[in-house]
C-alpha cells in the first residue's frame, strides 16, 4: 500500500518546491540507530549504504526530511550555474509496463501509480540561481549527522551556439560553486535524457574525459561521482572506463531509460516540443540497473580500478537492495519507490541482508 508521495505529481514543480515535501516527509523528526555507523561511503561513515539519487529531493527541505527518515546518502537535485525553468506540468506520470522496459518501447501514461510502480519523469533539469541553491545546499549538507552524507549534484548548460570551451567552463564554474557549499561528495550528471538532446554526454567519451579532468582540477581531493546512463554495449563501457574510470571516485547508474510516452488516446502525454520521448524509472528498469552494477563491478576488477558503484533503478524493496549489493553495488539508491514509500530506508535497515 502506497503512502502519499513526498513529491506530489498532481502539483506543479513550483508548488512542490514551495510547499513540499508532503506526506510523511512533511513532519519528520530525526531517528538514528543506537550503534555507531559501521559502513563507509567515499571516506564518510554511514549507517547504511542506501539513499535517494538526484531527482526528487528538489531543495533543502526535501533533503533534510530524507535524512530524518533514515536515507543516509541523499542527493540534492542537480543544479546549474544559472536559472533554468522546469518543463510544463505534468512532470511525473505513471506508466504501465509488462515485464522489463526495453529501449525503444512505446508506453501508455496516466495517473495510475499502483504496483509494480514505474513512472516517467520529465523536468528538464530545472534550477534556481546559485544565490538560492548555494546557501540552501550548504544548510542541507550541514544538517547531516555523523553516519550520513549529502551529495551535491550539478551539470553544465550547453550554450545555444554549442561552444565547447564555454560548455567546459560552465562545468568548472558549477563544480566550484557546489564545492563552496561544503558538501563532502559531488556528483556530475552526464546522462540526462530530458533536455531535448539526442546524444547523452556520457556516450561522448572524449568530451566526458575533458569534463571530468576540468572538474577534478576545480575540486581537488573532494570525491567526484559521475552519473551514467545504461550502456547496452559493454565494450563501449569498457572504453569509457579506460578513459575516465581512473579519474573518478564513484559511478552512479542508471539514470532512466527513454521511451515514447502517450496517453490512453494515443496523444503525446507530456506537452511541449521534444517530450514525446521521456525517461522512465522504477521497477521496469531494475534489470538495467542490476546489469550495469554487475558489469561495472566486473570491469572495475578487470581494469584494477577503485571507484565506488552506486546502483540505481527499481530498488524498491529490501530484497531489491540485497540484489544490488550482491551484483556489486557499494551503495544502493531509490527514487521512485522512495517517493511513495518514505519508510523504505527504515524497512531496508530492518530486513535487508546485505547491509
Amino acid at each position: 500500500m502506497h503512502s502519499e508521495p513526498f513529491y506530489d505529481p498532481a502539483k506543479s514543480y513550483l508548488d512542490n518546491f514551495e510547499h513540499g515535501p508532503f506526506g510523511l516527509f512533511a513532519n519528520t523528526s530525526p531517528s538514528f540507530p543506537a550503534t555507531p555507523p559501521r559502513r563507509q561511503f567515499l571516506g564518510q561513515p554511514v549507517f547504511a549504504p542506501f539513499g535517494i539519487p538526484a531527482g526528487p529531493l528538489i531543495n533543502g527541505k526535501f533533503v533534510k526530511a530524507a535524512l530524518d527518515m533514515g536515507f543516509d546518502i541523499p542527493v540534492y537535485k542537480t543544479v546549474r550555474t544559472r536559472r533554468q525553468a522546469c518543463h510544463p506540468w505534468p512532470n511525473v506520470l505513471g506508466v504501465r509496463v509488462t515485464g522489463d522496459l526495453k529501449p525503444g518501447q512505446t508506453l501508455v501514461a496516466g495517473t495510475d501509480y499502483s504496483e509494480p510502480l514505474s513512472i516517467t519523469n520529465s523536468f528538464g533539469v530545472p534550477s534556481f540561481d546559485p544565490d538560492f541553491w548555494q546557501p540552501d545546499m550548504a544548510e542541507a549538507a550541514a544538517y547531516a549527522r555523523p553516519g550520513q552524507v549529502v551529495v551535491g549534484s550539478f551539470q553544465a548548460t550547453l550554450p545555444e551556439n554549442g561552444n565547447s570551451a564555454a560548455y567546459l567552463q560552465d562545468f568548472r564554474l558549477g563544480a566550484r560553486l557546489v564545492k563552496e557549499t561544503g558538501v563532502k561528495v559531488i556528483e556530475v550528471n552526464l546522462s540526462c535524457p530530458n533536455e531535448g538532446t539526442a546524444h547523452l554526454l556520457c556516450f561522448d567519451i572524449a568530451r566526458s574525459r575533458q569534463v571530468v579532468e576540468a572538474i577534478k582540477e576545480e575540486i581537488g581531493s573532494l570525491p567526484l561521482v559521475i552519473k551514467l546512463a545504461y550502456y547496452q554495449n559493454h565494450a563501449k563501457l569498457r572504453e569509457f572506463l579506460n578513459e575516465v574510470g581512473g579519474a573518478v571516485d564513484g559511478i552512479a547508474s542508471i539514470n532512466t531509460i527513454a521511451a515514447e510516452v502517450r496517453d490512453a488516446s494515443g496523444r503525446q502525454a507530456l506537452p511541449g516540443e521534444g517530450r514525446l520521448r521521456s525517461g522512465v524509472c522504477g521497477s521496469a528498469v531494475k534489470w538495467a540497473g542490476l546489469e550495469m552494477a554487475s558489469t561495472l563491478a566486473r570491469l572495475r576488477a578487470e581494469l584494477g580500478m577503485k571507484f565506488a558503484i552506486l546502483g540505481v533503478g527499481g530498488a524498491g524493496t529490501p530484497e531489491a537492495f540485497d540484489e544490488y549489493r550482491r551484483a556489486g553495488a557499494d551503495v544502493v539508491m531509490s527514487a521512485t519507490a522512495a517517493m511513495w514509500n518514505p519508510r523504505l530506508a527504515q524497512q531496508i535497515k530492518e530486513h535487508a541482508h546485505e547491509l
